[in-house]
């Protein structure tokens, strides 16, 4: 699958994979930004996507600043849709109560995993088909 990406910070490297295998590009910051505890930010990165239709692109935290800092993604996953052309853009927050999260420009903020999806079409009925879990949810079937 390609993706066209279009450089918005000549600057600033290219989302790219770590290792072979991985699921997730890493997501560069195209700025300096300092959050709170609580505080929220959105974090540009540099770049526009062109996401081919049938697929989309899920941002998501990067595991190892989440786990040191209390990095997240607000809206996590955060969803680029294929028609979305501006630029890409990671929905910050600092969960950690305790301490400033400092990002600097260059630094990996978040990550984005593509994948394909499906268009649903809506069917109204009056009634829907039994299943052996039912209406129970949030807890129902125990910890």
């Amino acid at each position: 699958m390609k993706v066209l990406v279009k450089r918005l910070d000549s600057a600033l490297a290219l989302p790219a994979y770590a290792k072979l295998g991985d699921a997730g590009m890493d997501l560069i910051s195209a700025e300096d930004v300092t959050l709170k505890p609580g505080d929220r930010a959105a974090i540009g990165t540099g770049i526009a996507l062109a996401i081919p239709e049938g697929y989309a692109g899920f941002v998501q935290p990067r595991s190892g600043r989440a786990l040191k800092e209390g990095l997240g993604v607000a809206n996590s996953p955060g969803l680029i849709d294929s028609g979305y052309r501006g630029e890409v853009k990671v929905i910050a927050i600092n969960l950690n109560q305790g301490a400033l999260i400092d990002i600097h420009r260059g630094d990996k903020v978040a990550q984005i995993v593509f994948q394909k999806v499906e268009q649903a079409e809506m069917e109204l009925v009056a009634d829907l088909p039994e299943s052996d879990r039912g209406e129970g949810g949030f807890g129902s079937t125990g910890h």
